[in-house]
């Protein structure tokens, strides 16, 4: 998404026009959730992607159609058929929603957008609520709000109501970068996106465990920090593609870094009591998630000592321990994707069940098919 951004603010500053197609909502099984973005030059040329297929082949066609007309902005809904996703190689069946957005006016638009790059690079996160449907006089389509993470606003989607519910959400998404959907009781429809610094996984002890989930936390475009208090575990050879390497006692290391609601700490050091210290350290930020890796003998003993020393079991029912998700891991490979697993369910709201269907499920499709279910069993 951030590529789309920077060439839209790139474009507005050598005053070229160009469209933005924003998924704003999804329904069913789609290629592409809320949020993707596709940018289209005026030469028809493009950056970003909604999914591919012969939706974001009409999408781009409609772009084009726009800058060629220059007309305004087009709220669109596409029902992926069976027809649709098996001429395009898809396993999709649902609806998805687009926001079909010209920009013409460089001046309004790109303080959008060096707002939204500013919150990429470490600024104050900030959420823009847009107008994507409605049937209003007083409000128009791609009318927008910027939403500070202080409260502060600047702009209007043309209805005081509209603005109240729009900054509640703005406040909700903002920090963690996420994207919500508003419809209101006139069934005028508001999408609000929030924007802030990647993902911040910070790992305490720079052994075996962290060292493979530092690599797969680097290939998820998470910015990632070691803190060890031996060089020797926490240095740029070791983790050359780290933010900051830290060599410091685990608890003073944490005070260096600018940690916020998305940042995620994982606890790994060589030792129960330097876990203890990690552990207590990382309990006095506000990371959004805070996991312990260790057996569940380890957690129970560790938190009788936090609860010893007067902390809540409210608090520690915060901490993941032990850390990841049951998948049978056993190498530090396998314990790093049981981890950065339990890590993203909990940045994108899953829930960790498995995905594939039930018994139930697979005799409807039978049925549908003209079958018996009996007759695909195994004979006694």
């Amino acid at each position: 998404m951030r590529e789309v951004v920077e060439e839209a603010a790139d474009l507005m500053r050598k005053s070229e026009p160009c469209v933005v197609a924003t998924v704003v909502r999804t329904k069913g099984s789609t290629p592409q959730k809320a949020g993707a973005k596709l940018l289209v030059r005026s030469d028809g040329t493009g950056v970003g992607t909604l999914g591919g297929g012969c939706v974001e082949g009409d999408i781009w066609f409609a772009a084009k159609e726009i800058l060629r007309k220059k007309s305004g902005p087009e709220f669109r809904d596409y029902y992926l058929n069976e027809d649709i996703a098996a001429r395009d190689g898809l396993v999709c069946g649902g609806t998805m929603y687009f926001l079909i957005e010209p920009i013409w006016n460089a001046k309004t638009d790109l303080h959008i957008m060096d707002t939204i790059l500013e919150a990429y690079d470490g600024g104050s996160p900030v959420a823009i609520a847009t107008v994507v449907n409605t049937h209003r006089r007083d409000t128009k389509v791609a009318a927008k709000l910027l939403i500070q993470d202080n409260g502060t606003t600047q702009g209007s989607l043309g209805n005081a109501t509209f603005d109240t519910l729009a900054l509640d959400a703005g406040k909700r998404v903002a920090v963690y970068g996420n994207t919500e959907h508003i419809v209101t009781p006139d069934g005028t429809e508001i999408f609000v996106e929030g924007f802030t610094t990647q993902p911040t996984l910070i790992l305490l002890g720079g052994g075996h465990v962290n060292k493979a989930l530092y690599n797969l936390a680097t290939t998820l475009s998470f910015r990632t920090y070691i803190i060890d208090d031996r060089r020797e575990f926490s240095n740029k050879k070791r983790f050359p593609e780290a933010a900051e390497t830290i060599v410091a006692d685990f608890d003073k290391g944490l005070d260096k870094i600018d940690i916020n609601a998305n940042t995620f700490i994982l606890v790994a050091t060589r030792g129960h009591r330097y876990d203890d210290i990690a552990l207590e350290g990382a309990m006095n930020t506000p990371a959004r998630y805070i996991g312990l890796l260790g057996s569940k003998r380890k957690s129970i003993m560790i938190y009788k000592r936090l609860i010893k020393d007067g902390h809540t079991t409210d608090k520690l029912e915060e901490i993941r321990a032990p850390v990841g998700l049951n998948i049978g891991a056993i190498t530090p490979e396998e314990l790093a994707v049981s981890i950065m697993a339990e890590i993203i369910m909990i940045r994108r709201g899953g829930d960790g069940a498995p995905l594939k269907m039930d018994s139930k499920q697979l005799k409807n499709i039978t049925k549908q098919q003209g079958k018996q279910w009996e007759a695909l069993q195994p004979s006694s």
